[in-house]
């Protein structure tokens, strides 16, 4: 991308993604629990330090849910146990009726919980294309012997998939990048790279860590534009940002953690006026 044109990323937004999920309302007022994505009395302990205290939060689709808190206050831990790199030490985390606090990585992905890292995790040799493609792994029909033999409905399935996943990049903006080689990539465009990913996972939820660090004032605010057509579509979002300002002009509910509490839920304006958001977190 040039830096010099604030514009890059949102060139090719002209054809917007396919994001719609079948059997989710756009912004449900309030949806059925089992869609509803839930951390129960959460607490997490690795050895004798305890990251997360007795935590609940209910994420729900087609909305925006801002979790925000000083450095060490437990916000990527709550991340990873909900999509499954940790299990909890006490509490529940449930989805679609399923308990998942024992659930693989793999197992949550297939439920249609998808996520982003601080620092992108993609596959520099292969092209833009075909790493959003990856994200598309649970919707794939090709086995082994299916694809050894070249059968025609996989290849129908792989030209599905990969009109789909080109379709999403133009839509995240990087259309103009769909046959570069991911290593390539800005650090802007691979954030929004892995976004794309997630979404070819055609997910009910997407946790983002931390999508706007190291990007540009004109990135961000092409991100949460980006960010509110995936809320509108009825997919749930978890943003966990440092970007205080930020999740409070995107986000519909925040929640604000201290060493591993949480001390305020509520909206953008509750938390923001909160005296004790405001002592421990904003500094005013």
């Amino acid at each position: 991308m040039n830096r010099s044109d604030p514009t890059a990323l949102a060139a090719d937004t002209a054809a917007a993604p396919t994001l719609a999920q079948p059997g989710l309302q756009s912004n449900p007022a309030m949806p059925d629990h089992d869609q509803q994505l839930v951390a129960a009395a959460v607490t997490k302990r690795f050895g004798g330090l305890t990251a997360l205290d007795n935590v609940s939060l209910s994420l729900r689709p087609g909305e925006i849910h801002g979790l925000i808190g000083p450095n060490g206050s437990g916000k990527t831990t709550m991340l990873n146990l909900l999509s499954g790199y940790y299990e909890p030490t006490a509490g529940a985390i449930r989805y679609l009726g399923e308990e998942l606090g024992k659930a693989t990585v793999q197992r949550r992905a297939a439920l249609g919980i998808a996520r982003t890292f601080q620092k992108p995790r993609l596959l520099g040799a292969l092209t833009v294309l075909d790493n959003a493609m990856l994200g598309a792994w649970t919707h794939s029909r090709a086995g082994f012997v299916a694809t050894l033999f070249g059968l025609r409905s996989v290849a129908a399935s792989d030209r599905a998939l990969r009109d789909e996943a080109a379709e999403l990049l133009h839509g995240v903006g990087l259309g103009h990048a769909i046959n570069r080689r991911a290593n390539l990539l800005e650090h802007a465009e691979q954030r929004f790279l892995e976004i794309a990913r997630g979404l070819a996972l055609r997910p009910g939820f997407i946790l983002l860590d931390e999508p706007a660090g190291g990007l540009t004032a004109a990135e961000i605010e092409h991100l949460g534009g980006l960010l509110r057509t995936i809320r509108d579509a009825g997919i749930g979002v978890l943003l966990v940002e440092h970007h205080t300002d930020f999740v409070f002009r995107v986000c519909d509910r925040v929640t604000t953690l201290d060493v591993g509490r949480m001390i305020k839920h509520g909206t953008p304006d509750q938390v923001r006026t909160d005296p004790e958001v405001i002592r421990i977190y904003l500094g005013a």
